[in-house]
């Protein structure tokens, strides 16, 4: 058993050989509830350092999808806000609602590459 964390997390990474394969899976550590996927490896180092990877990209993926539903619905306050917005000084209705959506496409672009990335558990 590993203790690693990533990102506030901390889990315990568990291994075994089973039929000549490794294959190591995640637990949270203070619950030990299962986490995630397994990941199957030729060695013990190279499952854990699989599942490390993918961890490593959960993590990352979750934080990109949580940034873009902060953008979504910033957006939807925006469009929601500029009904009532009078004119005055400063940037137009329209103006800040393309910077809003602007936003929201480059929180999905980034969402769109890191699920690009996501790597192969075995």
């Amino acid at each position: 058993m590993k203790q690693i964390t990533i990102g506030d997390t901390p889990y315990r990474v568990i291994c075994a050989e089973r039929d000549g394969q490794w294959l190591a899976h995640a637990e949270h550590d203070a619950t030990g509830d299962s986490f995630g996927i397994e990941c199957s490896g030729t060695s013990e180092a190279d499952a854990v350092a699989r599942l490390t990877r993918w961890l490593e990209w959960q993590a990352e993926h979750s934080a990109a999808l949580d940034a873009l539903q902060r953008a979504e619905r910033a957006y939807h306050r925006t469009i929601a806000g500029s009904a009532f917005a009078s004119p005055m000084e400063g940037p137009s209705a329209i103006e800040l609602q393309k910077e809003s959506l602007d936003a929201v496409e480059a929180a999905r672009i980034r969402l769109d590459e890191v699920r690009a990335r996501r790597p192969e558990p075995a």
